[in-house]
């Protein structure tokens, strides 16, 4: 009895001293903050050994509305660019098919009117060849269609793929799998609304082109929710997401960054009242791509059992892809991926590069703000790994290939290829950067900086890599997910944005006149 008695006493003095221990939920208490945390992982019903990893394209533009390319010519660069899905997703028009002609014309002939796309509309057929040479047939399996080329690679066709609100400002709904669209004067929540009802998915494009925060000259202006044009905005886009369940989520980095600079900030933002809560919401990456040079230079990671329209709806459902992009804008990210890559790697050719554009973007903002440049100038500087033509000049480009997680001991692991840094942010902050070789956060270690959330974006030569976010339960307490007051203003809140972006242009001149 002594002896069991002592075995009982020292197994409770371990647990004292420890730092972590596991409790009844399946999660991890933290001894230092007194907080028992749990994770929620978005991958857990991921089979890493048998899915596999398609480059999917869910936002991008022909000439059937106002892209420059026609959809031939796109789809021969998805396929150079090594794409493995493809969205063709024109303005106010359902994309039906890619053998033939069998858009609604509406949009594309008021384009033509107005001088905003030419051409006549060409199609793939059912079988080809592109301009450069490659082969091609087109077919459908199980309702589903996909493109061989040169026999061997295969690109499945997203079906009915669209932006909404075509005549709208720039209130931008991305949709697919459903034969929906509305054309009269619409809002975010009308096409949302519709496509719900259908039974299709759909995500808020490019929202800091709507906000105007692409205008902002630094990150701290961005989002700020003292300022009533970001409450307002934040407070709507929260709305919206937590009425709407097939409403995935935003668009944090689409058509080389420059507007998007700052919309990672406004997924914090979110992420901040929906996790603790319980909820998440997920973003994407495209390229919204108008011109050919912009095709690859964001795109998605869908993390599929196996290439059809049924399995990619799950996945965007179920957070089970990354966002990926070729290029950053923020001045904020690149100074701490230059400072990280110098720590770790030292003064290599790519922490050159990274800081330079983190300099070349600092002097193009102090030259708006001292009055060189005109107050309305944008920073219009990114790092991108693309050439003149929208060519990848990388040698490799980052793969995640597993995330693990140990809910046991509350560690994170982000296992990848052809990468050198992740970065882990909570509550909108950096909490740690890691080398890709050691690339595992630990709850334990960083219990006094976690939130509700842990994201991880992983940065290699060719690009960035954004998981969907970990919801930390027990890392803060239920929040208001909508502010009290908050009134939907509709159709007419864009003049919100744009009073703001006027004011702030104006406040600019009139500071460097005196």
């Amino acid at each position: 009895m002594k002896k069991s008695l002592r075995i009982i006493s020292l197994f409770l003095c371990a647990l004292l001293v420890l730092p972590t221990a596991v409790n009844a939920a399946g999660g991890v208490y933290l001894k230092e903050s007194g907080t028992a945390y749990s994770i929620i992982n978005p991958y857990e019903n991921v089979d890493w050994s048998s899915v596999k990893a398609y480059k999917t394209a869910l936002h991008t533009h022909t000439n059937a509305s106002d892209g420059d390319p026609t959809l031939k010519e796109s789809i021969e660069r998805h396929v150079e660019t090594g794409f493995d899905i493809v969205a063709t997703t024109d303005h106010g028009t359902v994309n039906y098919s890619w053998a033939e002609n069998s858009e609604n014309k509406f949009i594309y002939n008021v384009m033509k009117i107005i001088g905003r796309s030419e051409g006549d509309l060409v199609y793939l057929g059912s079988e080809g060849s592109f301009d450069n040479g490659m082969q091609y047939a087109l077919k459908t399996e199980n309702s589903d269609d996909y493109l061989t080329v040169d026999g061997e690679k295969r690109i499945m066709r997203v079906p009915y793929g669209i932006e909404q609100n075509a005549v709208s400002v720039n209130a931008h709904v991305n949709s697919w799998f459903v034969d929906y669209h509305d054309n009269s004067i619409t809002t975010y929540s009308d096409a949302i609304k519709g496509v719900e009802k259908a039974g299709g998915v759909c995500v808020i494009n490019h929202p800091g082109e709507y906000t105007k925060a692409r205008y902002e000259l630094h990150s701290a202006d961005a989002y700020n929710p003292a300022n009533f044009n970001y409450w307002y905005h934040i407070n709507k886009f929260a709305s919206l997401l937590n009425k709407h369940d097939r409403c995935i989520g935003i668009d944090i980095n689409s058509k080389g960054d420059d507007r998007t600079r700052f919309d990672r900030i406004l997924w914090d933002k979110l992420l901040m009242r929906f996790t603790p809560n319980g909820k998440n919401v997920f973003a994407i990456c495209s390229s919204d791509a108008h011109q050919l040079d912009k095709i690859d230079t964001g795109f998605v990671i869908a993390l599929l059992p196996q290439q059809t329209s049924s399995a990619l709806s799950s996945a965007l459902l179920n957070g089970e892809f990354f966002g990926g992009s070729h290029c950053i804008g923020n001045y904020e990210e690149l100074v701490q991926i230059a400072s990280a890559l110098k720590e770790y790697y030292g003064e290599t050719d790519l922490y050159k590069e990274v800081n330079s554009k983190a300099e070349e973007m600092a002097t193009r903002v102090h030259l708006i703000e001292i009055g060189e440049l005109e107050p309305d100038s944008s920073v219009g500087v990114t790092y991108k790994v693309l050439d003149d033509e929208g060519y990848c000049t990388a040698a490799t480009q980052p793969e995640i290939t597993s995330v693990n997680v140990d809910k046991e001991n509350g560690v994170i692991t982000v296992n990848s290829e052809n990468a050198l840094l992740v970065r882990w942010i909570s509550d909108g902050e950096l909490v740690a950067t890691t080398t890709s070789e050691n690339a595992s956060f630990n709850l334990a270690e960083y219990s006094g900086k976690i939130g509700s959330y842990i994201r991880a974006e992983v940065f290699g030569e060719g690009g960035v890599l954004y998981t969907q976010p970990f919801i930390i339960n027990g890392g803060a307490s239920a929040v208001k997910i909508v502010d009290s007051g908050f009134f939907d203003f509709g159709v007419f809140d864009f003049l919100i944005g744009v009073f703001h972006n006027w004011f702030e242009i104006i406040s600019r001149f009139f500071s460097n006149l005196f």
